[in-house]
């Protein structure tokens, strides 16, 4: 290994130094853009100036997956192997990619300083199959840069409230959005008013977990505190999720307003926006949104710092994400107490995904009454549905609360070549499976728990008739076990154990009491892990398990595998 040139690295992290140990993950993020990577000496560099312990910063990078201890490509190629892409030969793009360069998938190649790694869901799942490369000229062949940097998807849908800016080419200027209308009328009302019309809105979380979103803010606003955050939740990694990705490229304003209202209404003089690091290309994109916003004094006393992931899907959860922000692993913590009063540096925080923020400001303008008037009474309110697979137009679809699945599908031009409809993956890969059972359900959150299914993130993914489900419930084993942070044992161990038997379901190898051992897996999980992962990591494979216990028999060979 070539001697490593530290001299160029100082510059490179000096404005994170006065963050202290929050700043590393910024910090890494800069040394492996100069170097590629992050050899020994960066680290060690890193750790002395940031005075971060040493075998801390390695926890870091180890923990990441898209940091990197050993020399890797100037281009790095990822190609998502998850459900929506494998249904569109993701695993023989993979193939001929590495055939092509004489790779193995995970091996860089130095001559031609490229890098192909499989990758878990990139959130391009309308754009099936999704491959993406960072670092590098964008000059490889057999690769859309136009496609991957500035995906253009079908936004469509009964209403356009969320979405009206969304679906072109462009990004939503300051201009064209028209200022923060919502936002002044909010500073002409006490914090007390603004945080009770969002408790009488009816708004919840949008990101699965659907709390109340006025309880949130009025456990922060009562609160005492000498500081206090929000943070915009743009981790989005859920497989069959890309909502968000759509309302942070095409309309980025929409949801700063919504978290400048959110700081109004707590008191908060400080936000970050966590975005996920398989979005590189809507960095740019928020940082001039922020600019464009503080140049118009929108966040005057309120500062807004963008941070970006390294690939950790535990980090969509919410603590998991405030210890990322750090400089820690995203390990979740233990609840209470509750980010609303112990949240991000142990001060109130509190923490929305996209889609939620951005309903912020729609019912500041409407006000709570008319915004109710959308939906139904439990579940009010527009609600962004992404849907991918095998439909004729996969896209986000903007709904009112209570359209039912049948006509979000035909919405989506029906099921493709007019073949019969097997399943629908509700809410991702922590969701659960519909049939066509399910066509007439309402898709609110109380109708849908009537039948077992959770409205989650949104996701609505459609398989056909001819797919093999067990090939879909292997990756879905594969990307829990991937994904698992190790914290505590149910998850660590249930994943593996998940995995492992999936894999034998997929190529007919099932052991006898397989079926019972993935039950008990299953339920281990689900009642005795630490967070959301662990709690859902089996939601599907149980939900599989009572449609179709064919499949488990032993025997069974999956004609994919």
């Amino acid at each position: 290994m070539s001697e490593i040139n530290l001299a160029k690295l100082k510059p490179a992290i000096e404005k994170f130094v006065p963050l202290g140990r929050s700043g590393l993950m910024p910090a890494l993020h800069a040394a492996q853009n100069l170097y590629g990577w992050l050899p020994e000496p960066v680290a060690a560099e890193i750790a002395r100036t940031l005075r971060i312990p040493l075998a801390d910063v390695h926890g870091v990078i180890e923990f990441y997956s898209m940091y990197y201890n050993q020399p890797t490509g100037k281009n790095v190629i990822r190609v998502c192997t998850d459900p929506a892409c494998a249904l569109r030969d993701a695993d023989g793009i993979l193939n001929r990619h590495c055939e092509k360069h004489g790779l193995k998938p995970h091996q860089t190649h130095p001559e031609l300083d490229l890098t192909i790694e499989p990758s878990p869901c990139l959130g391009l799942c309308d754009l099936a199959p999704a491959v993406l490369t960072t670092r590098g000229d964008l000059a490889l062949e057999d690769f859309n840069a136009d496609n991957a940097y500035r995906p253009e998807s079908i936004v469509g849908g009964s209403l356009r409230l969320l979405t009206k800016n969304c679906g072109g080419d462009e990004t939503t200027s300051l201009d064209k959005y028209g200022g923060y209308a919502a936002l002044e009328k909010t500073k002409a009302m006490s914090r007390e008013e603004v945080v009770n019309e969002i408790k009488a809105s009816g708004l919840v979380g949008r990101g699965g977990a659907a709390f109340p979103t006025g309880i949130k803010w009025e456990g922060a606003l009562k609160a005492e505190s000498d500081a206090k955050y929000v943070i915009c939740n743009a981790d989005e990694s859920e497989p069959g999720t890309f909502k968000d990705r759509i309302l942070m490229l095409d309309d980025p304003h929409l949801m700063i307003e919504g978290m400048c209202i959110a700081a109004y209404a707590i008191g908060a003089s400080k936000g970050y926006i966590y975005i996920r690091g398989e979005y590189p290309y809507i960095v740019p994109v928020l940082e001039n949104a922020v600019n464009e916003a503080k140049a118009a004094g929108y966040l005057e006393g309120f500062d807004v710092e963008i941070r970006v992931g390294a690939g950790a899907y535990i980090c969509g959860e919410e603590t998991a994400l405030f210890e990322s922000i750090e400089g820690k692993r995203g390990f979740p913590r233990v609840k209470p107490p509750f980010p609303t009063t112990h949240g991000v540096f142990g001060k109130p925080t509190v923490i929305n995904n996209v889609e939620t923020l951005s309903n912020v400001p729609l019912i500041v303008s409407m006000g709570s009454a008319e915004y109710r008037k959308i939906g139904t009474e439990k579940s009010p309110g527009p609600k962004l549905f992404c849907v991918s697979g095998d439909v004729e137009k996969p896209g986000v679809y903007e709904v009112a609360f209570g359209a039912t699945l049948r006509e979000v599908l035909e919405m989506a031009g029906g099921v493709t070549g007019g073949k019969a409809l097997k399943s629908v993956l509700f809410g991702g890969a922590a969701g659960a499976f519909a049939t066509s059972e399910h066509l007439d359900v309402k898709m609110t959150f109380e109708d849908l728990r009537s039948v077992g299914l959770p409205l989650g993130s949104g996701v609505v993914m459609v398989f056909d008739e001819t797919r093999d489900m067990r090939d879909v419930l292997k990756r879905l084993g594969h990307f829990f076990a991937h994904e698992s942070c190790g914290k505590c044992y149910p998850c660590q161990m249930g994943t593996r154990r998940q995995m492992e038997i999936l894999d034998r379901v997929a190529e007919g190898k099932i052991l006898k009491e397989d079926f019972i051992r993935l039950q008990d897996v299953g339920w281990t999980m689900t009642d005795a892990s630490l967070c959301g992962l662990g709690q859902t990591a089996a939601s599907a494979v149980l939900s599989a398990m009572k449609l179709w216990p064919e499949i488990f028999v032993e025997g069974q060979k999956s004609k994919v595998s």
